[in-house]
Parts: structure tokens; C-alpha cells; sequence
């Protein structure tokens, strides 16, 4: 079982992908590719091999075309628009495949899985055009550009540079690989893709969470707050697993174990009050996505399948991307609530009716520059820009689905899309975190200076690593440097935050 953070690793060039040598493994993928040989010297006829593809199956190929064929699947898919995916998008999703077709029921080769690998190994990553996917018959255009790539055509990006993949592979000694008969389908009719970019966007998902939870205390502290609005006997009262987990940490964070009898502070705003309730949809979702993904990553999702054991071809929808659509467009809403948890509590740090006698717009500049300063009274502008973006994204992508194909995939998953609206939520998610962390970093040293509080352990350790990071603001300042490269250490998932 390949996990979502194996394919991260490789991703992000921390871990190799590496073949199995055992001869079991070896031989159940010769298996299929042989079976498929046998079967068109008998039979003569194979859906995408001997064939023309999609609603086009009933058309059959002469013997002196069908080497070309898998080349005609790739080349007339070469149409994908928008930008490219990133290096480590595209490296996920030669991951993917490949996990993918080892399960050893797509008729591919040894030799095709090795050319992966080599890919993966070289640092040679095809230039892949981010849109032009349906998700059903799986990713065929962006994984185009994969199997085009492999055949030595197109572009690929190798050492920080675009360029023509019949180059770089001269350079390597590496002759172009010929597609065997159904390897062009096998590569192309899957999810690769949507999958790929749904790791990336679970793993920046599972840190926004707890990020935001430690922005929740800081703002907490900042504003005056009822640290025990997090009470454990509370919360056992209505017992989800990740909003437990949620108080848990905050009352961590704010050195609150147990409420008084009666709280001096009876109740906050909701927007911090009921963080838990926010953060932990998220953090409950977290394993019911991390199923519908990883049951994905490792399963064989193309179109036929073969199965060499019983002797027979399997036709079917295994292309259809409809969980990991299912779970991006759940994701995307869950998502966006946290930008606009945070965007709220910016809002009343900033605001004096509000913040228990911070300045206003938390500035620090001194009482007789007070009307030239501003503080962050941009950034909070910023940030609800970012979360009314974020929020207008969430429109579930599954359910616009068109048909397609001359009405042969006539209902599709569109959970590619799906991933890449949620990649972008989670870059507003990112910038609204930044812009309140900042803040709320203002928010507890100031409130220190007007009460004298020390702040909690947890809190003070991590806000001396954000003062390495960005200064205080005293006199106003631009701002823009400071959220990019918080933005960058968020992604980077720079601080470790909490225990698993």
C-alpha cells in the first residue's frame, strides 16, 4: 500500500521510487503483457489496441496501423491550455501512475515501468498543461503529454530549464521508448492527475489546520479571550474525534486545563469561541479523505483491464474520478471555512470596539504618530479580499458535469477541476493565515505591554521563531515581502506545530 506521503516524498525529491525485484512481481506484469500478445494473435481484436478509442471502438485498425495507433491517442490529445503544472505536480503524477500500473492488470510492460522510474530518477518531467481533463475517461489530455514524453516528443523541464525532450534524451544515450499495444491507453485512461494533485492538497489541508489552531490561541491571548471556552468535560459532551483534538490543543496552547466554576469572561465571538467547531470539521474529514485518496492511488483505473490469471478482458469505468472529485469539492468548503475563521478573528483584533483595549489596527507606532499609522488596517482590506475569493471557489465542480465525446462519456467526474479549484483555495487559505498570524504576533506582545501577561510557554517559544522570521511593526510599513515569504514557510510546513 503506497501511502499519500510516499508520494509526496518522491514529489518533493526526498525518496526514490524504486521497482520490486522479486520475481513475483516481475512476473505477474510480464503476465499481462503476454496474455494481450496472445489474445490478438487469437482473437484478432482488443478494445484501444486493435480499435479506434471512445465512442470511435467499433472501428477496427488494420495489422499495418496498429503500431501507430498508440502514438495517433497521444498525439491528437496535445491540446491542454492554462499553465503548466508545477515540477513536483508532475513528478506526482508519474508517481501515480506508475503505482498504478504496477498492480499489474493494465497489459503494460517492465520496460514502460522502468522508463517511469527513469523519469523519476533523472529529474526529466514532462511539461504538463494543467487543464483540458474531464476526469472521466480519467485524465487522457495532461497524461498525454506523459506518454508523448516518454515516446521522446513534446517538452520536458530538466535542470531548472524547458526543453525539447528529444534533446535531453541524446543527452542521457536514451533512445525514445516505442509504446507496446495498449501502453498508450494504459497510460493515459486513469486518474492520475486529479490524484496527483489531491496529495498536495491533503497535506497542505492537514497543516492549515493545525496552523490555524495555533493562530486561534494566539488570538485568544491577543483579544482578552475565555480560555476556557476549550474545557475538556465540555467538549466530551459532544464527542467528534478532531474537534476534541482541536480544544485539546488550544487548552495546550493556553495552559487551561480545567474552567473555573464560573468563567469572569462568559463568552467570546463565535470566531474564536467556536474555532473547534470550525477546525475540527477538518480535522474529521481528514481520515475519510486520506480512504477515498489512497484507495485511488492504489487502485488499477484504467480502461480495459486485464486479467491474465482468469484469461479474460475487463471492460469498465475505473477511469471515472468521481471520489476524488467527492473529496476535493468537501475538501474546498472545509477549506475555505478556515480563511474565513481567521479573516474574522483579523477583523476584531483590528477593531478597538472589539479587542478589549488593543490600538487600533493594532498599531504600534507611538500615541503622537497614531494619525500618520495605519497598521493593519490594508492587510485585514487584503485578507477579506482573499477569503471572498476563497469562498466564491467552493461551488462543487462534480456537479457540472458535460457531456462529452460524442456523447460516449456523457457523464464525467470533473475532479480535476475539482483538485485544482481546491490547490487555489488552499494558496488564499495560505495568504489569509499569513496576514492574521502576522497580526496576532502584534496582537499578544501588545497585549503584554498593556496587562503584564505572560504568555504561555507554547506561545511564547513560537512567537520568538515568527520574530526571526518578521520584525514587530512599529511605524507602518509595506508588508507584501513579509506575507510572500510567510506564505512560502506555509507551504514549506515550516513550523512543527503538534504531535501527530
Amino acid at each position: 500500500m503506497v501511502s499519500l506521503e510516499d508520494v509526496l516524498a518522491v514529489a518533493e525529491g526526498r525518496r526514490r521510487a524504486i521497482l520490486s525485484t522479486t520475481p513475483d512481481f516481475r512476473q505477474r506484469i510480464a503476465k499481462g503483457n503476454v496474455f494481450l500478445e496472445r489474445l490478438l494473435a487469437e482473437d484478432g481484436v482488443v478494445y484501444g489496441v486493435t480499435t479506434g478509442y471512445g465512442d470511435s471502438c467499433n472501428r477496427e485498425v488494420s495489422a499495418f496501423d496498429l503500431e501507430q495507433l498508440p502514438r495517433q491517442l497521444y498525439t491528437f490529445h496535445g491540446c491542454g491550455l492554462g499553465e503548466a503544472l508545477t515540477v513536483e505536480a508532475a513528478r506526482a503524477v508519474i508517481m501515480v501512475r506508475l503505482v498504478s500500473l504496477c498492480r499489474g492488470v493494465s497489459g503494460v510492460s517492465i520496460e514502460l515501468l522502468e522508463r517511469l522510474v527513469w523519469l523519476l530518477d533523472h529529474d526529466v518531467i514532462p511539461v504538463i498543461p494543467e487543464e483540458g481533463s474531464v476526469g472521466a475517461s480519467g485524465d487522457l489530455t495532461p497524461l498525454s503529454y506523459l506518454a508523448a514524453v516518454l515516446c521522446g516528443e513534446r517538452e520536458v523541464l530538466h535542470d531548472g530549464k524547458r526543453r525539447p525532450t528529444a534533446e535531453v534524451f541524446a543527452e542521457h544515450g536514451l533512445t525514445a521508448y516505442r509504446l507496446k499495444p495498449k501502453e498508450g491507453l494504459a497510460l493515459m485512461n486513469g486518474t492520475a492527475v486529479m490524484t496527483a494533485l489531491s496529495v498536495f492538497a491533503f497535506a497542505r489541508t492537514t497543516y492549515l489546520a493545525q496552523l490555524a489552531t495555533r493562530i486561534t490561541a494566539l488570538s485568544v491571548h491577543a483579544l482578552n479571550g475565555n480560555p476556557y471556552h476549550f474545557d475538556a468535560e465540555l467538549f466530551a459532551a459532544k464527542p467528534h474525534p478532531g474537534q476534541n483534538k482541536v480544544a485539546q490543543r488550544l487548552r495546550e496552547d493556553l495552559h487551561a486545563p480545567e474552567s473555573p466554576r464560573n468563567s469572569s469572561r462568559l463568552q467570546d465571538r463565535y470566531s474564536t469561541r467556536c474555532a473547534p467547531h470550525v477546525i475540527g470539521v477538518v480535522e474529521d474529514a481528514l481520515p475519510w479523505w486520506r480512504q477515498f485518496l489512497e484507495n485511488e492511488l492504489n487502485s488499477a483505473n484504467d480502461n480495459p483491464l486485464i486479467d491474465a490469471e482468469q484469461g479474460k478482458v475487463m471492460h469498465g469505468g475505473h477511469f471515472y474520478g468521481g471520489h476524488v472529485a467527492f473529496a476535493m469539492d468537501s475538501l474546498k468548503q472545509a477549506g475555505a471555512n478556515l480563511a474565513d475563521l481567521l479573516d474574522r478573528q483579523l477583523a476584531l483584533l483590528v477593531d478597538a470596539r472589539f479587542n478589549h483595549g488593543l490600538p487600533s489596527n493594532l498599531s504600534g507606532a507611538a500615541p503622537e504618530r497614531a494619525s500618520l499609522n495605519h497598521g493593519y488596517k490594508a492587510v485585514q482590506i487584503g485578507a477579506s479580499a482573499w477569503t471572498a475569493e476563497a469562498l466564491k471557489l467552493t461551488m462543487p465542480a462534480s456537479v457540472f458535469s458535460r457531456s462529452t465525446e460524442c456523447h460516449n462519456q456523457d457523464k464525467v467526474s470533473m475532479g480535476t477541476i475539482a483538485a485544482r479549484d481546491a490547490l487555489r483555495i488552499l494558496t488564499l487559505v495560505e495568504q489569509v493565515a499569513a496576514a492574521t498570524l502576522h497580526a496576532a504576533c502584534q496582537g499578544v506582545e501588545l497585549r503584554s505591554q498593556i496587562s503584564n501577561t505572560p504568555l504561555p510557554d507554547r506561545l511564547a517559544d513560537f512567537l520568538a521563531d515568527c520574530r526571526q522570521i518578521f520584525p514587530a511593526l512599529g511605524e507602518d510599513r509595506a508588508l507584501e515581502h513579509e506575507l510572500r515569504t510567510l506564505c512560502d514557510l506555509i507551504r514549506q510546513r515550516h513550523w512543527n506545530l503538534y504531535d501527530a
